[in-house]
């Protein structure tokens, strides 16, 4: 998984300190190798449930190459990047893990929740998202 991550640092360019990254920024360094690599494009990442939870919200430009995402094996999760938490996608009783693991479909958007107890990431924050092989450092959460 790191080799991924060491591939999107080569694509990098290069970047303001931190505190002035935003997604906008992200979407303009790195959103191309994602949809040529991945086929998706990611739309945001927000909190949403009063800071509760994390929602991911993906477009899906390749369907063959997205697939991996999809995989219900494979457990997603969010990494703060300030505190080290992982954040796993929460399983309801009765509903399931809230994501979406239909076969993909080009130009539609998928999203995945997270859970965020004690509000860990904050707005303006900074995290990894994994999702298999997927890997998206850097991230700003809106």
């Amino acid at each position: 998984m790191r080799a991924l991550a060491e591939d999107v640092s080569a694509v990098r360019l290069e970047q303001a300190p931190a505190s002035q990254l935003r997604s906008g920024d992200w979407h303009a360094r790195e959103g191309m190798y994602f949809q040529r690599n991945w086929g998706v494009e990611i739309v945001r990442l927000r909190r949403v449930a009063s800071g509760y939870m994390l929602r991911l919200d993906f477009r899906v430009v390749d369907p063959d190459k997205a697939r991996p995402l999809f995989d219900q094996k494979v457990g997603p999760y969010v990494i703060d990047e300030v505190t080290g938490a992982r954040l796993a996608v929460p399983a309801m009783e009765n509903v399931g893990e809230l994501r979406q693991t239909a076969k993909p479909t080009a130009d539609r958007t998928y999203f995945m929740i997270f859970g965020n107890p004690e509000k860990i990431v904050k707005p303006g924050g900074l995290v990894t998202i994994v999702i298999g092989n997927f890997w998206v450092d850097g991230y700003t959460v809106d």
